[in-house]
């Protein structure tokens, strides 16, 4: 077994935008030797999310007014205290930090429509998803 360990790079420019990262996650896949196996995506920070959908810009619209309407950016949370981005750490939770994805034959096994978006929730910022292959 073997495990790879990279990080992807990233640079939002919104507060709240949606980044397709795929082409840099398949990039790294295809120049590593696991063609079998499992490749875990995982964001470094608590105020962005990793998320699987189709990339159609009207369903990433839709996401980040849903996520307006659920956990409202003005609010009186109790943790802007502290530096003003409750909201972002809230939709984080919701959202989720990480995914894993199956590899087979040198390929992300993702659905026909599916690709792999970073969530930027209190942008715009410089961020690391760290991407870890494991397999053989």
């Amino acid at each position: 077994m073997q495990v790879v360990k990279e990080v992807v790079n990233i640079k939002t420019s919104q507060r709240v935008e949606i980044v397709d990262i795929t082409p840099d996650i398949e990039k790294i896949v295809q120049g590593c030797a696991v063609t079998k196996g499992l490749v875990n995506v995982f964001s470094r920070h608590s105020t962005s999310a990793i998320i699987i959908n189709e990339n159609e810009q009207r369903l990433l619209r839709d996401i980040k007014n849903s996520l307006e309407t659920l956990i409202p950016q003005n609010e009186d949370y109790a943790h802007n205290i502290i530096d003003n981005n409750a909201d972002s750490h809230l939709r984080g939770v919701l959202m989720g930090g990480s995914q894993c994805i199956p590899l087979d034959k040198g390929k992300l096994e993702l659905g026909t429509w599916q690709s792999i978006f970073f969530v930027e929730l209190d942008g715009p910022r410089n961020r690391k998803v760290n991407l870890t292959v494991i397999g053989d």
